[in-house]
C-alpha cells in the first residue's frame, strides 16, 4: 500500500514528511468500518480542513488577481471553483479515485466514482497537504492543478443560482431563504435529490439533481426565472 502512495506522491509532484496524512486523507469511513482492529482514521475530518484552505487560497488568488471585480462577482467566481463538480474535475483529472480505500460495500456500489466521494477526497488532500507542508505546499499545488483552469476562464461561465437568488432577496428586502431537501432515492453510488427553496417558509422552487448542491441550484434556478415572469 505504501508503494502506491509513494507513487501518487511522485505523480503529484509533492513529498509528505508524514505518510499517515497522506494514507487517512483518501481513508473513507467505510474502510475504517471494515479494519476496526487497525484504528485508521478516515477523512472526515481532514475534509472538513481542506475545504476552509480551499476557499482561502482560492479567495487570496482571486482578490489579487482579479481587481475590477466586485464582491460579488468575487463570491460567484469562487463558488463556481469550489463547488463539487469542480472538485470533482480536479480528482478524476488526479485519479484520485484510483486510490481510494474503501471498505467492501462501498466498492461494489461504485463507491470509487461517486462525485461526492471523489470531492470530499480532494477537499480531505488539501487538508492534509496544508498540515504537512504548509500553505505554500498548497498554493504551489493548486497553481499546478486548479490555477490554470480559472485564469482559462472555463468556470465564468457556470452560473450560481443560489448566489444569484440570494442577492435578488437581498436586494428586494423580501425575507428569508432557506433550502429543504425533500426526497432522496435510488442507490449509495447514484442518489437522486430533491430539494424545495423557501421564501419566508413559502415554497418557491424545487429542483432536482444527482446530488444535494444540484439539486439546490436547480430550485434557486426555477425560483428566479418565476420572479422573472412575475416581474414581467
Amino acid at each position: 500500500m505504501r508503494k502506491r502512495f509513494l507513487t501518487l506522491q511522485k505523480q503529484l509532484g509533492v513529498s509528505f514528511q508524514n505518510e499517515k496524512l497522506l494514507f487517512q486523507a483518501f481513508t473513507h469511513s467505510s474502510y475504517v468500518n471494515e479494519h476496526r482492529k487497525m484504528r485508521y482514521q478516515d477523512n472526515e475530518r481532514l475534509e472538513f480542513l481542506g475545504d476552509a484552505v480551499l476557499e482561502l487560497t482560492v479567495s487570496q488568488y482571486l482578490f489579487e488577481q482579479y481587481a475590477n471585480m466586485s464582491e460579488g462577482e468575487l463570491t460567484k467566481l469562487r463558488a463556481n471553483i469550489v463547488c463539487e463538480s469542480s472538485l470533482v474535475l480536479f480528482a478524476n483529472e488526479l485519479k484520485f479515485g484510483d486510490y481510494v480505500l474503501l471498505g467492501k460495500g462501498e466498492e461494489i456500489t461504485g463507491g470509487r466514482t461517486r462525485p461526492a466521494l471523489l470531492a470530499d477526497v480532494f477537499e480531505a488532500f488539501i487538508g492534509a497537504l496544508y498540515l504537512d507542508r504548509g500553505l505554500d505546499e498548497v498554493r504551489k499545488f493548486l497553481e499546478k492543478v486548479v490555477l490554470p483552469k480559472i485564469r482559462s476562464g472555463i468556470f465564468s461561465q457556470v452560473t450560481d443560482y443560489k448566489s444569484l437568488l440570494q442577492e435578488r432577496v437581498q436586494r428586494d428586502n423580501s425575507g428569508c431563504i432557506e433550502y429543504m431537501i425533500v426526497a432522496e432515492s435510488g442507490p449509495a453510488h447514484n442518489r437522486f435529490f430533491v430539494s424545495r427553496v423557501l421564501l419566508n417558509q413559502q415554497e418557491i422552487g424545487e429542483g432536482k439533481g444527482k446530488s444535494k448542491k444540484e439539486a439546490e441550484q436547480q430550485a434557486a434556478k426555477i425560483a428566479l426565472d418565476q420572479m422573472k415572469e412575475v416581474s414581467n
